[in-house]
């Protein structure tokens, strides 16, 4: 059997599959994510470690007898994993949902910086990515950098802390400094942002089909044979795609987790032009995938279903109650209507504005608790199309669509998303698609002739309702609208513009 691992932003999972693909075992464990007030977002190594550990003894005890074939890594992407040369953290992770880099790249956006990068990488910056947090550190805590040998991801975190050795998969080195055709790092792209003396820090990616052994520490975390071959990669967005058996350029997946990833397979790479004022702005990201002539047009949102969960939280309620809440109202929330930007650091995709924040209108008193919640829902959904057609403008034609992560699992969200998609919709059974595409990626690495439909999970089809295409048509106009208003809002407010007097008192 092979195990895949995924090790997501607040939760590991492993699962253990035959050479069918028929999945024999599973374990997770909840991971610590420590949230400060001032915006900063940051992981603990050892307890990442710790719940790697955990999962992968419990699966291969309860999968029986059978010999691991392979150990295979995937989990979150961005962020900052920095690290000395035995692997140790010198200072604690960084997520991808931090926020220390916002400043940095609100100037990058002024002076153009964002709009040169992107044209050399394709890469939309963002303040979880290497690049501002190379210089929020390089200001806040020079020593850290001095200390590292290496500014890495989760997964390579992982690779080199169970094998040894120090490397990075291709996917998460894409963003921001890659030339993804190439495979290597642009020098240009690190001087545009002003930490090329901190190249040495970033690992060579490591070849397609790349297979590590477990060295005797690796051995000893995990419980398997020194020896044991390991995979590392491609980290969770393109390992969901490679799960979900898609490959054919215009194929699709939403991701419905923590993030909302919208993606499209291309065998092409063309950056929209930022120099083209009547085009979008940079934003997203293209991907390297375990194929070198394929590559994912990303558009990873911050929104997801963690502001869902905030907003359950906060109305008191619990997510088993999501279905009731859905299916009590109807298609337009009863006028309510949401902005979902509810993380600290902004957004990413489709648009890059670290001042992004939540809103929502419509509210009388004769709202619901379900129309609220239905809003957010559908804004959420209406953030993927608008995703979707920046992902979409750059291939072909359209394919198969799959969506998969929790928020899948909701029959009535998944109908949302098929009615403001317009498009049916494949929800495998199997929302956790990211260790099956690590293991598909193992297999394949060891020689073995992978049948993606024989691997696939099953699945069933939410097909758009017409009744509703109308009513989520002209409820995606207003949303844009409503973006493009509360985002020159967010401009003003950042200028100052309620600096003046205050009013007189009557």
């Amino acid at each position: 059997m092979i195990v895949g691992v995924d090790v997501g932003t607040s939760m590991t999972k492993a699962d253990a599959y035959d050479e069918q693909g028929r999945k024999l075992a599973s374990a997770e464990r909840a991971s610590r994510l420590e949230q400060f007030p001032d915006g900063r977002v940051e992981q603990d190594l050892e307890d990442v470690v710790g719940t790697v550990a955990d999962v992968v003894r419990r699966v291969v005890a309860e999968a029986g007898d059978r010999e691991v074939r392979a150990l295979a890594l995937t989990g979150q992407g961005d962020g900052m994993w920095l690290r000395d040369e035995q692997g140790a953290a010198v200072r604690p992770p960084i997520s991808w949902l931090d926020d220390r880099g916002a400043d940095v790249v609100r100037g990058w956006q002024d002076d153009g910086t964002l709009a040169e990068v992107y044209r050399r990488t394709g890469a939309g910056l963002f303040p979880g990515c290497h690049a501002p947090l190379l210089v929020a550190l390089e200001r806040d805590e020079p020593e850290a950098l001095e200390r590292a040998t290496v500014a890495g991801y989760c997964v390579d975190a992982l690779v080199q802390r169970l094998t040894g050795v120090v490397t990075v998969d291709a996917s998460d080195a894409s963003l921001p400094f890659l030339d993804v055709v190439s495979r290597r790092y642009d020098d240009a792209a690190l001087e545009a942002c002003g930490v090329a003396q901190h190249r040495g820090l970033l690992a060579e990616p490591a070849p397609s089909g790349a297979v590590f052994a477990l060295d005797e520490r690796g051995a000893d975390i995990v419980g398997l044979p020194v020896g044991t071959p390991v995979t590392g990669g491609p980290f969770d967005l393109p390992a969901c795609a490679v799960g979900a058996g898609l490959s054919a350029p215009g194929d699709g997946l939403v991701i419905i987790g923590t993030t909302l990833a919208c993606e499209v397979f291309t065998d092409r790479v063309a950056p929209d032009d930022p120099d083209d004022a009547a085009g979008p702005e940079p934003a997203g990201m293209w991907l390297c995938t375990p194929q070198d002539e394929l590559w994912l047009r990303a558009m990873p949102a911050m929104v997801g279903t963690a502001g869902l969960d905030w907003l359950l939280d906060f109305l008191g309620v619990g997510i088993d109650a999501l279905p009731e809440l859905l299916e009590g109202t109807a298609p337009g929330a009863g006028g309510v209507s949401a902005l979902p930007f509810l993380a600290a650091s902004g957004e990413r995709a489709p648009f890059v504005d670290t001042r992004a924040r939540g809103q929502m209108e419509g509210i009388t008193l004769s709202t619901r608790r379900g129309d609220v919640v239905r809003a957010v829902c559908e804004g959420i959904a209406y953030t993927a199309k608008h995703c979707f057609e920046r992902a979409a403008s750059s291939v072909d034609r359209q394919g198969t669509l799959v969506a998969c992560g929790g928020g899948s699992q909701s029959g009535p969200w998944a109908q949302i998303f098929a009615d403001v998609l317009e498009r049916p919709l494949v929800v495998p059974d199997d929302p956790g698609l990211g260790t099956r595409g690590a293991a598909i990626t193992a297999a394949r690495a060891l020689g073995d002739d992978v049948d993606p439909a024989a691997w696939a999970a099953p699945s069933r089809t939410v097909e758009p309702s017409a009744d509703a295409h109308t009513c989520y048509a002209d409820g995606y106009l207003r949303y844009r609208a409503h973006v493009d208003t509360a985002r020159s809002f967010w401009a003003r407010q950042a200028q100052g513009f309620r600096r003046g007097p205050a009013p007189a008192r009557p």
